[in-house]
């Protein structure tokens, strides 16, 4: 007499029906998994080129022992070239956008956006920079940040960011009205208007408001 112990296994049909349903939930999952990837890894840069600019106007400013970046002598497109090229690590200038930047950019809705040529730099990190002296209210510096250069998505409010420098050496989103930090209300307003808006809202120097919605959320890009 033979005794036969029967193991207990899950059938074909079982195991399809597993890899099935793994299947379905890996499709809705993953998508939304790899844009808060690229999200953060968005944000992280962008972050880097925000402390390595605070650093770089502080330094600027106190070399000078000025109260303030306009005492300093950050008063003309030239002055804003020898700061990015003396307190920088740069691997690229370009005298134009290209090929710093890429050569078309899009705004979250797909609306083609348009950038003026200026001279751009690629810093050590990778991102590619482009600073404009603005100079309209408390504004002294437009800069507009490609946190992984050329390389896409390209998309304004995405791996393209607007930030601004004021005459006190912060850095906002723009108000021309007010000194900065600006407020949370005042933020929301310019990314409702600006980078929330369907339609393009620029002047050349960059979507405005998306700068602002991130510093209101505590560095993370919710929208």
């Amino acid at each position: 007499m033979f005794n036969f112990k029967l193991k207990k296994a899950f059938t074909l049909a079982e195991v399809l029906v597993t890899l099935g349903i793994i299947g379905v939930v890996s499709a809705m999952t993953v998508p939304t998994l790899m844009q808060n990837y690229q999200r953060k890894s968005y944000v992280t840069q962008l972050h880097k080129v925000y402390n390595e600019l605070s650093q770089a106007l502080l330094m600027f400013q106190t070399d000078r022992n000025a109260l303030n970046l306009k005492e300093a002598g950050l008063i003309s497109q030239d002055a804003v070239d020898n700061l990015i090229t003396n307190y920088f690590k740069i691997v690229n200038s370009c005298e134009k956008l290209e090929p710093c930047f890429a050569s078309s950019y899009k705004n979250m809705s797909g609306i083609p956006v348009t950038f003026t040529d200026e001279n751009s730099y690629v810093l050590a990190s990778g991102a590619a920079i482009r600073p404009i002296y603005y100079n309209i209210g408390n504004v002294l510096l437009s800069i507009v940040v490609d946190t992984n250069g050329a390389k896409g998505p390209n998309i304004a409010g995405r791996d393209i960011i607007a930030m601004y420098v004021y005459t006190n050496g912060l850095i906002d989103d723009i108000s021309k009205d007010s000194m900065a930090p600006l407020t949370e209300e005042q933020r929301e307003d310019v990314f409702q208007s600006g980078c929330n808006a369907s339609s393009v809202n620029d002047d050349g120097n960059g979507i405005p408001g998306c700068f602002g919605k991130i510093l209101n959320d505590n560095w993370e890009m919710t929208y």
